[in-house]
């Protein structure tokens, strides 16, 4: 008999008693926006910034209404005008071409790796042409790159860098936290990330000038001295007049279910690696599939994992994951022609012109991934691990 998973994909654990409690008190007092505050009151707002500037190791943090509403605002603050060209991985979730779109900006795609980092071959090849100034580094589902090449070629070529850190918060590379390589680091709490308030988000830096902006654009109006993870106000003094406010403010609800996350995180950062690790484990020298590897220096934090089926055609990969789905197994697929919930090509974003990325095309064909959430054992991963190779060896070998 055919074994058969019977969990979700899709349930999380419930959030902390001591957020809930914190929610609860928010509630009860009905003081929801951050600056509305009691005589001597602190916001959670206020207080949960000050938090994740501890964790990432920041001068600076802005808590925001969402991780895509943080790139934005980080975009914006950082100098992005209409017209720019803006780098940027073409394997990533269409809130980063999106967001470089809200500001006027124009995607400028570069290949990926079958490691699924940024292709920092073509990434200098394209540096080397001055047409862009900026780069938005998506370090998508987790993955990083070498770091350091990176911010050398950037350097070099006098492209501001800023993080999309919407997958890797808690990793690190060479021991620095994900986001503090770049000029900004963002970062989302939408309920599928690291941190849970539903939807939310970060942006963090040591740059007083480029806080101050975000601050400002974040729709602050001239509150700007309730923040505490923020510059002095005469930084605000030199930007407030020519920043417009683009109101994305996080709410105090949000900030109080989000505060004893941030003390949770490195517990849950080891369960997610565990599982993490028992799947890759468990798929490791299936003939047909590859594995994905990462970069020595690179910590990340293993919350869904990917695999490649090179040069499978597409009528093996979509039987492939009709099978596991009948055995309980929700896989997703990069590579399908028409975007599936989360999941999109770079041609399927037509509201820019985008060059033909052949490596990319290549690896996306045969690109799998899969949600980990800490809601599964260690043996529901060996499981589903057991599962996804039984199904894999059978369609390789009909092949």
């Amino acid at each position: 008999m055919m074994e058969v998973f019977t969990g979700s994909f899709t349930q999380q654990e419930p959030i902390c008693e001591e957020g809930i409690a914190a929610a609860v008190e928010v509630m009860r007092h009905g003081r929801l926006h951050r600056y509305n505050t009691a005589v001597g009151e602190i916001s959670h707002t206020a207080l949960v910034e000050e938090e994740f500037a501890a964790l990432t190791g920041a001068k600076y943090a802005l808590a925001v209404a969402s991780g895509g509403y943080a790139i934005g605002a980080a975009l914006r603050a950082a100098g992005v005008q209409h017209g720019d060209r803006v780098l940027t991985n073409a394997f990533t979730l269409a809130p980063v071409p999106g967001a470089i779109a809200s500001v006027g900006g124009i995607p400028d795609l570069v290949e990926v790796t079958e490691d699924l980092v940024i292709d920092l071959g073509h990434l200098e090849a394209k540096a080397a042409t001055g047409q862009s100034k900026y780069l938005l580094l998506s370090h998508m589902r987790g993955h990083i790159c070498d770091m350091d090449r990176l911010m050398a070629i950037c350097t070099a070529h006098g492209i501001t860098v800023i993080e999309d850190c919407a997958h890797t918060m808690g990793a690190t590379f060479k021991g620095i936290q994900s986001g503090r390589h770049g000029l900004i680091g963002c970062y989302s709490t939408q309920t599928y990330k690291h941190m849970n308030s539903g939807e939310g988000g970060f942006l963090v830096t040591d740059d007083a000038e480029t806080m101050a902006r975000a601050i400002i654009l974040s729709g602050s109006y001239m509150l700007y001295e309730r923040h505490r993870a923020a510059p002095p106000p005469e930084v605000f003094e030199q930007v407030k007049y020519i920043t417009p406010n683009i109101s994305g403010r996080m709410d105090n609800l949000r900030a109080a279910i989000l505060r004893p996350q941030i003390a949770a995180l490195p517990e849950r950062i080891d369960g997610w690696n565990a599982r993490y690790t028992r799947v890759k484990e468990g798929l490791s020298n299936c003939p047909g599939l590859r594995t994905i590897e990462h970069h020595e220096d690179a910590a990340q934090v293993g919350s869904s994992i990917q695999f490649l089926l090179p040069d499978w055609p597409a009528e093996k990969v979509t039987d492939l994951l009709t099978c596991c789905a009948k055995r309980g197994v929700e896989l997703k697929w990069f590579g399908k022609a028409e975007p599936v919930a989360f999941t999109s090509r770079y041609d399927s974003w037509q509201y820019f012109a985008s060059e033909k990325l052949p490596n990319t095309d290549r690896i996306l064909a045969g690109l799998i991934d899969m949600r980990l959430p800490l809601t599964f054992s260690l043996s529901d991963c060996d499981l589903i691990a057991r599962i996804i190779r039984e199904e894999v060896s059978v369609l390789y070998q009909a092949a």
